[in-house]
């Protein structure tokens, strides 16, 4: 059996997942908290330390799940963080990989699927969603040429972005209306393949890497 233990703040999936996973004949729930400094509090009265532990990431008034990850490793060495969250951006989903997560799900994965997610982590895998694996999927990728990709308008905009300017100060400075930057924004979203402003200043500093 795999011992487990589970972090999320709110009672009602806190509860779901602990009544699913104590049901299932693979797993023993040794611990059931509601933060992760509960969790590091409550160890020391444990007969047996969890293989795995699963955690939310936002966890308020605290310590996030992220943060949690090191704290954790540090106490437990062997045991690995599997964290999930109701967000899949890119920002996150690295954070929680450099921090040492061992997979990041998304919090609508059924319960079905989370008990084989946890599961792959005991046998060495390290699971993610779908559109998690994705963003680490195109941060592999070989970086794109921006300035080839874009037109001379667009990079203006983009320089703007990356000056920290908002949509109305860029259309003030390129002379342009804010239905004008709008537009060629989200033309730079669908070539450059992003969904944010964060992920533009990230794939930038890739390519100035």
């Amino acid at each position: 059996m795999l011992s487990l233990a589970i972090i999320e703040d709110q009672p009602a999936i806190r509860e779901a997942y602990a009544a699913y996973l104590t049901a299932q004949p693979e797993f023993r729930v040794v611990l059931v908290c509601a933060s992760v400094e509960d969790f590091l509090a409550r160890l020391p009265e444990l007969a047996e330390a969890p293989k795995v532990v699963l955690s939310d990431i936002g966890l308020p008034g605290g310590l996030s799940g992220i943060e949690g990850v090191k704290h954790i490793r540090q106490q437990l060495p062997q045991t690995e963080v599997l964290l999930i969250s109701v967000y899949n951006d890119a920002a996150r989903v690295f954070q929680a990989l450099c921090a040492g997560a061992v997979g990041y799900l998304v919090k609508n994965t059924p319960l079905t699927l989370l008990k084989e997610n946890l599961l792959q982590v005991a046998a060495g895998g390290s699971p993610m969603s779908p559109s998690v694996a994705r963003h680490v999927v195109q941060h592999f990728r070989p970086v794109q040429d921006v300035s080839k990709a874009l037109s001379s308008r667009e990079l203006q905009i983009v320089q703007g972005i990356e000056d920290g300017l908002s949509y109305k100060l860029i259309a003030d400075r390129l002379g342009i209306s804010l239905d004008t930057v709008r537009s060629h924004i989200r033309t730079v979203y669908r070539k450059l393949e992003v969904n944010s402003k964060s992920e533009i200043m990230a794939r930038m500093a890739r390519q100035a890497g």
